[in-house]
């Protein structure tokens, strides 16, 4: 299966469990970060991503009242960098024993100071590691030297351990479909478990030229859709369609909610109007029907997994068809 069983069935779960109590919105993911302080500045992450002192974190207990109050089955943990943050061991095991799904979202450089032999395997644990191209272009966009050697070095050795293993790519303006194939082809000889593709949002604190328009998203994954089933894209086809130009879908800003340092990020991951630490103050507060829309100008270029991938995953119910596709897609991946 493309996404392991237990993953999946969870999934269903929640979303039945929803279905019961006649909620149209719920959180599917919480992205969880717990400090801005990152061992790397990238080109493309916005500054307070990158900036910030390790003492300036969210506690643990914090952390875990955030976990329990979104309620979301799956928990990414990100920030900056997540293995810098000092009670990580503590954080993942509290987390599991929640019976949550842990997808740890590193650039790999401290995982065999951080994680190995400290925080074991276990199948509700994915290390996602940051990829965003070959090695050359990964360095470029890390704005530093010898991170992609690093990071394919600490995928092997997780993979060597037991870990189960997904990588993250972005598509920018410069990245060339060709090295996105050239990618896969890479993780797949890794023995990766997964690889995520999708397109970059244009924070508005960052004045790079590097992020697609629209039409230029559309253009790129209209070719990465036609060599996608080759590899083990957990991009599903209905998001990649999407991203393609190929179907339209309406964002679902509620199914990944983001807790950080400032507290409760609205209305989505990417665009910060507001920040509160009360999570009924975000949940009941946010006009959740306006960001939907996708009529605000901040919102014209995205095509984040993030906002669709729900969309898509609630598309299938319409659909008998996509159905059946999603689930062949699954189990045959």
């Amino acid at each position: 299966m493309r996404f392991p069983l237990h993953i999946t069935m969870d999934m269903l779960a929640h979303q039945a469990r929803q279905a019961i109590l006649r909620h149209r919105r719920y959180p599917y993911v919480l992205m969880l970060e717990p400090l801005y302080a990152c061992n790397l500045a990238c080109l493309g992450c916005t500054p307070e991503r990158h900036t910030g002192k390790l003492a300036d974190r969210l506690t643990l207990k914090q952390c875990l009242r955030a976990v329990d109050e979104c309620g979301a089955p799956g928990v990414s943990l990100c920030g900056g960098e997540p293995t810098l943050y000092p009670e990580l061991k503590e954080l993942v095991a509290q987390t599991i024993r929640r019976r949550r799904h842990i997808y740890l979202c590193t650039n790999a450089l401290l995982l065999d100071e951080k994680v190995f032999g400290l925080i074991p395997p276990h199948k509700r644990l994915t290390i996602n590691v940051h990829l965003d191209g070959m090695r050359k272009t990964h360095d470029r966009v890390c704005d530093r030297e010898g991170v992609f050697e690093k990071a394919v070095a600490m995928i092997r050795q997780a993979k060597r351990l037991g870990y189960h293993v997904m990588t993250n790519t972005t598509v920018f303006k410069e990245t060339e479909t060709s090295e996105v194939r050239a990618l896969c082809e890479l993780t797949k000889s890794l023995g990766v478990d997964g690889m995520l593709v999708a397109p970059g949002y244009h924070y508005e604190t960052i004045q790079r030229d590097m992020f697609l328009t629209r039409a230029e998203i559309q253009k790129k994954f209209r070719r990465i859709l036609g060599f996608s089933r080759h590899y083990r894209l957990t991009s599903t086809p209905l998001f990649l369609e999407f991203a393609a130009g190929l179907r339209d879908l309406p964002c679902s800003p509620w199914s990944t909610v983001t807790y950080t340092v400032r507290g409760w990020k609205g209305p989505c991951y990417l665009i910060a109007k507001q920040y509160t630490h009360s999570w009924k103050e975000f949940w009941e507060e946010t006009d959740w029907e306006y960001w939907e829309s996708r009529q605000d100008s901040r919102c014209t270029n995205c095509a984040m997994h993030s906002g669709f991938e729900a969309s898509a995953v609630r598309e299938i119910r319409r659909s008998p068809k996509d159905l059946v596709r999603m689930a062949a897609w699954n189990l045959l991946g």
